[in-house]
């Protein structure tokens, strides 16, 4: 069948369904009645003569066919969307954009701040949202352009996303003041000998020191296991356990602690993040502004 023949309308509300998981919120996002909806998916299922999507409950389920499209959809939409606004200059002076920035939430203490008082004072309309995403919906999300740019660790994406390395971070070890065996300076038996916290949002596993710890066939004890690195501060406060985490953003929460950060007594992989975006706003004028914003906030925190 010919393009020609071929509402590209329909391929919209197929990506509407496929995100919002109905018929009711996908035709909330396009403003659009329910039976509009429903006329356009009816349409399409003749086409590619697959039901795309079957009912489980309140959620439209999709179906191998449409799990097999969807990114190739969600590319080409995009790409149509930036030879219509490609033409269109950027200017940060006027735009009225808001930009969504994809990271961990060890990250966004470190580079929130700084990067908002650069986009405020070059671009004053210009927003920023900020969230937490599995790292196996990262790239369709980059495809789809629900997300501009994404920070995190070296992950194994397709060449369809480019990639920059970030300025690499340090590893320090927060003990309380007044901790009786720690005072300023610590070895690694020192810091064998004592007890720790490992933050992870994961239920088990090692974290990096660990790993490094057992290739040399030592191990340290965990006595406790959180998800957030501010919790753990805060036990560190009220106990003699020690906190192992990246220096810049220790340095963040220990504002508010005023516990000893001493070097790690050990060797590490350096802490590398890295900046993620699609190829297909790889010269859209806007996400550039924003990675070129990104790169130099990080390159100027403090080391």
């Amino acid at each position: 069948m010919h393009i020609s023949k071929v509402d590209l309308n329909l391929f919209v509300v197929f990506d509407a369904i496929y995100a919002e998981g109905g018929l009711t919120r996908a035709s909330q996002r396009l403003n659009l009645t329910q039976p509009a909806v429903s006329h356009a998916l009816a349409r399409l299922r003749h086409l590619l003569n697959d039901p795309l999507f079957e009912r489980q409950g309140h959620t439209m389920v999709p179906t191998p066919l449409a799990r097999n499209i969807i990114e190739q959809v969600r590319n080409s939409l995009r790409g149509f969307e930036l030879t219509v606004t490609g033409t269109e200059r950027f200017d940060p002076a006027t735009s009225e954009r808001t930009f969504t920035l994809a990271m961990r939430d060890v990250v966004e203490p470190n580079i929130l701040p700084p990067l908002m008082a650069a986009i405020a004072a070059a671009a004053p309309s210009v927003g920023l949202n900020a969230l937490r995403m599995g790292r196996n919906e990262l790239e369709a999300e980059l495809a789809a352009g629900t997300v501009d740019a994404a920070i995190d660790v070296l992950l194994p994406l397709s060449d369809h996303i480019r990639t920059l390395r970030l300025p690499a971070d340090s590893t320090v070890v927060l003990a309380r003041r007044g901790h009786p065996h720690v005072q300023e300076a610590m070895d690694l038996d020192l810091y064998l000998s004592q007890q720790h916290i490992q933050v992870s949002s994961r239920r088990a596993g090692p974290s990096l020191e660990d790993v490094e710890l057992g290739q040399r066939g030592l191990q340290r004890r965990i006595r406790m296991r959180c998800q957030h690195y501010f919790t753990a501060c805060s036990v560190v406060s009220q106990t003699d356990l020690l906190l192992t985490m990246p220096e810049r953003y220790g340095r963040v929460l220990n504002q508010q602690f005023g516990h000893q950060i001493l070097p790690l007594p050990l060797q590490l992989p350096a802490i590398s993040n890295h900046l993620y975006w699609h190829t297909n706003v790889d010269h859209d004028l806007a996400n550039r502004w924003l990675r070129e914003q990104i790169a130099r906030v990080i390159s100027e925190l403090p080391a």
